[in-house]
């Protein structure tokens, strides 16, 4: 089971029968065991062993950790729900978007999942997408769904794809008419707790240098193109470095065709993998 960079593991995917169950139960204490390693100890509940002991004390067993495992996913969906009107309601930058060439306000984009095994971890919005209070509603997003090999049904479905940027809101242009940097105090506020609601992520596309810088941390190389191309080594991570999907990296892939013959096929295989 992998590990992120905030010391978490994705959440253990219900399986059919007991097998399954038993499965499901053994991975939620280890997930359990990373985050608290009280949660291991011997009659915490959280281990159930099966050699020996009667089937019916084994079917208890799973029956009552089956219940307990409802219970965490579902107060799961309420935290998510309830930090996604927290982001959703949050004008930290209102004076700091109204000094902008565009002075606008925050309108945050917010896309968090408990179930999504994969989540997007982006850049920040742009105006159009500012505009829509959709994220990647834009030519960017379009090449987006044409690397990953997703239509915008799914990609757009919150069970299966999680969105979370290093700014939730579009942060907008300077005198010049170029996009601003994500503010850093949209990070430092909600980025921690949005990425660990979205706990069931196996695949992260990390996208672009801010994103990168975050998730990799020492691990991100000098360029973005050597960044990229390490991402052998960091997808047995769990992660995935991409360029940002605009038109303006069009020579960036022109200039390095191993990105299109490499890294695309094994994208399209994986989010098919996942998504299955």
């Amino acid at each position: 089971m992998r590990v992120n960079r905030l010391g978490r593991t994705p959440g253990p995917r219900m399986n059919s029968g007991l097998t399954g169950l038993a499965a499901d139960v053994k991975g939620m204490g280890r997930a359990a065991a990373l985050r608290n390693p009280a949660a291991a100890t011997p009659g915490s509940g959280v281990t159930i062993g099966f050699s020996g002991g009667s089937q019916a004390w084994q079917f208890a067993a799973l029956r009552t950790n089956h219940r307990a495992m409802s219970m965490t996913r579902r107060a799961a969906a309420a935290t998510e729900t309830s930090l996604a009107g927290a982001i959703g309601a949050c004008r930290i930058c209102s004076e700091r978007f109204a000094g902008t060439a565009t002075g606008h306000q925050p309108r945050p984009v917010v896309r968090l999942s408990t179930t999504a095994p994969v989540l997007i971890a982006g850049q920040a919005p742009g105006m159009r997408v500012h505009k829509s209070g959709l994220p990647f509603d834009d030519p960017s997003g379009d090449r987006l769904r044409a690397w990953m090999g997703l239509g915008r049904d799914v990609f757009y479905d919150t069970a299966q794809i999680a969105m979370v940027p290093m700014a939730f809101c579009f942060p907008g242009y300077d005198d010049r008419g170029s996009d601003l940097p994500p503010p850093k105090i949209c990070a430092k506020t909600w980025r921690d707790r949005a990425v660990a609601a979205v706990p069931a992520a196996e695949l992260v596309l990390v996208i672009g240098q801010y994103a990168q810088a975050w998730h990799l941390g020492s691990r991100r190389r000098a360029t973005l193109t050597e960044t990229v191309r390490d991402w052998r080594a960091l997808t047995r991570e769990g992660l995935l470095p991409l360029p940002h999907p605009s038109w303006r990296n069009t020579a960036w892939l022109k200039r390095n065709p191993w990105f299109e013959e490499e890294v695309l096929p094994w994208l399209r295989a994986e989010i098919a993998r996942l998504l299955a």
